[in-house]
């Protein structure tokens, strides 16, 4: 087998080892949900807690990204509980969002929002 064809069969298989539900984006390594939009976390969480501090009027503008009943944490892709007892889904033990403003796959408009919210990274 050539170098080329072993190195693209080991991408291969390491992209087909992510979960389905946040995979990076190409061109930059973001993280993005089902839907194609980029996903962020907020400095105000604390990783690793469990818990998601962006309730109410908050998870209006950042909706939280969901995790189906059935879902289950995969490497360093976790759930957290939410204050009204629903799933969403956590990075690395920072809660995941959309931004209501992104109105297309690949826009960033929330990066930055407020010196808290970043574009999130695998």
């Amino acid at each position: 087998m050539s170098p080329f064809r072993a190195s693209s069969a080991v991408l291969l298989s390491a992209l087909l080892a992510l979960p389905a539900f946040a995979q990076p984006k190409p061109a930059d390594g973001a993280l993005v949900g089902p839907n194609g939009m980029t996903l962020y976390t907020f400095d105000k969480d604390t990783a690793g807690s469990g818990k998601s501090v962006c309730n109410g009027g908050c998870a209006t503008n950042w909706p939280p990204f969901m995790a189906a009943d059935g879902d289950k944490p995969s490497g360093d892709f976790t759930i957290v509980t939410r204050d009204d007892g629903k799933k969403q889904w956590a990075a690395k033990g920072w809660p995941l969002y959309y931004w209501a403003k992104d109105t297309k796959p690949g826009d960033k408009t929330g990066d930055g929002v407020n010196g808290t919210w970043k574009t999130a990274k695998p």
